[in-house]
């Protein structure tokens, strides 16, 4: 349930200093504040300009069109090798510093199985620490030590997106993009919160195809995201 104190703001451009919660007129209610939001006292203001975001059941924050990612913890990122020292891989994730991740991060990592990943290789991974001043850290398992999704993505095409689209692409119900694609193609696809984006088939042509509608889909409504679809196929027959 969005409180009133707040709903009038959803998905309005807000900007620094407006004041959106009232934690006082709150009672009884957890929230969780993701990028753009600070508390002070009862208050939760905005620190940089962009729209109020709600998701349930209590999360909140500021979605921007930045580039540049600020990691927060339990985000799911995709990450690139670009180095190993001692106990950690060193990891690209378009943050203001390279992220460890732990050699032994990984479901079941003892010292005798440690993975070996190449500079480039491209990896899913999830924020588990995310301080400021402090190198973020990363782990390839979920919150029950397993593996799940995360680990290496091998072939396929990455680019990279804003923030926001990274976010709308990973929003429920399913994007219209997205929604519209997979009724019509066969393909894999993994969206990193730090704006960046897989997309692997068995057809390059269908990789392209996806790839294309999705980095035109930013600008587009709903409605326009689907006619862009329907003549992207008419344009492959």
């Amino acid at each position: 349930m969005v409180s009133n104190a707040s709903s009038s703001f959803i998905d309005q451009t807000v900007v620094p200093g407006d004041v959106v919660l009232d934690l006082s007129k709150m009672i009884n209610q957890t929230i969780k504040l993701g990028e753009g939001l600070r508390q002070d006292g009862d208050a939760i203001s905005v620190m940089k300009a962009g729209k109020l975001k709600f998701s349930k059941p209590n999360k909140y924050w500021v979605e921007t069109s930045q580039k540049r990612y600020v990691p927060h913890v339990d985000d799911n990122i995709l990450g690139i090798v670009v180095d190993q020292k001692g106990e950690n891989f060193l990891v690209d994730i378009k943050g203001p510093t390279l992220a460890f991740l732990p050699v032994l991060a990984f479901e079941g990592g003892t010292r005798r199985n440690i993975p070996k990943f190449e500079v480039g290789t491209l990896l899913y991974v999830r924020v588990v620490k995310a301080n400021s001043g402090m190198n973020p850290e990363l782990s390839c398992t979920d919150a029950n030590g397993k593996a799940a999704e995360f680990g290496p993505l091998k072939e396929g095409y990455t680019f990279e997106s804003s923030t926001a689209l990274a976010r709308t692409l990973l929003s429920s119900p399913t994007c219209p993009v997205l929604e519209a694609l997979g009724k019509k193609l066969s393909f894999e696809i993994a969206v990193g919160l730090n704006g960046r984006v897989w997309v692997n088939a068995e057809s390059p042509s269908t990789v392209i195809l996806v790839s294309n509608a999705i980095m035109t889909s930013e600008s587009l409504s709903g409605v326009q995201q689907r006619i862009m679809v329907d003549k992207l196929m008419q344009r492959m027959k």
